[in-house]
């Protein structure tokens, strides 16, 4: 498939996922760019739903960027420890508010660089603050994206980062971070990763991964 076919094919997946799902937003619940830094590293292989649980209560203990730098790490640790892996992401978290303390004057910075230099924050995490906290394009891979775009046969890679890159290339950047969204969407309800409700999905015409199970 060339640039072009491509680009036309990853357009038209995105107005008919925008036909059912419309416009979107991250399912992290936070109210300043330092809370979703924080529900983001903890969403790692964990539902947003249960990071939303533990945060409700977590963003009222620790209410500040402060209040998370200065944390006694045990005491974290016990606070976030049903989303698990909490010992790793409780460091990241105390690491990333010390970093955005020190180096960045208590904002969370609105570089992909700058970051991805924060002790817990990759691209993908980087992508989703940039797009949700301040409306900056980003387009985060996580496993649903990858797995709905490789089963369309839209991108070459296995790679997230190139995956990225490779859709970023073609599409509008307008719409990066709703498209990531919707395919998020389209991942959790629709092309799951054992049994994909082909027969329901408005892609279905144009999938590779259909016409190879027909």
């Amino acid at each position: 498939m060339n640039k072009a076919v491509r680009k036309k094919m990853l357009i038209k997946t995105y107005e008919s996922l925008f036909g059912v799902f419309g416009q979107q937003h991250c399912t992290l619940d936070y109210r300043a760019p330092h809370e979703l830094m924080i529900a983001t590293i903890m969403s790692a292989q964990c539902t947003d739903a249960r990071v939303n649980k533990v945060t409700a209560e977590l963003f009222v203990k620790y209410p500040d960027v402060e209040a998370f730098a200065s944390a006694r790490q045990e005491e974290l640790e016990d606070a976030i420890k049903s989303v698990g892996f909490y010992h790793n992401k409780a460091k990241h978290i105390i690491n990333a508010c010390r970093d955005v303390l020190e180096r960045f004057s208590g904002k969370v910075p609105e570089s992909m660089d700058e970051l991805t230099s924060l002790d817990g924050i990759g691209r993908k995490t980087a992508n989703v603050i940039l797009g949700d906290a301040f409306g900056i394009p980003g387009f985060p891979v996580d496993t649903h994206v990858k797995r709905v775009l490789q089963r369309l046969g839209l991108v070459s890679s296995d790679d997230p980062v190139r995956i990225e890159r490779e859709v970023t290339a073609l599409v509008p950047d307008k719409l990066w971070v709703n498209f990531s969204h919707i395919i998020i969407l389209h991942g959790r309800t629709v092309c799951l990763a054992r049994k994909p409700r082909c027969e329901e999905c408005v892609l279905s015409s144009d999938c590779e991964y259909y016409k190879n199970k027909k």
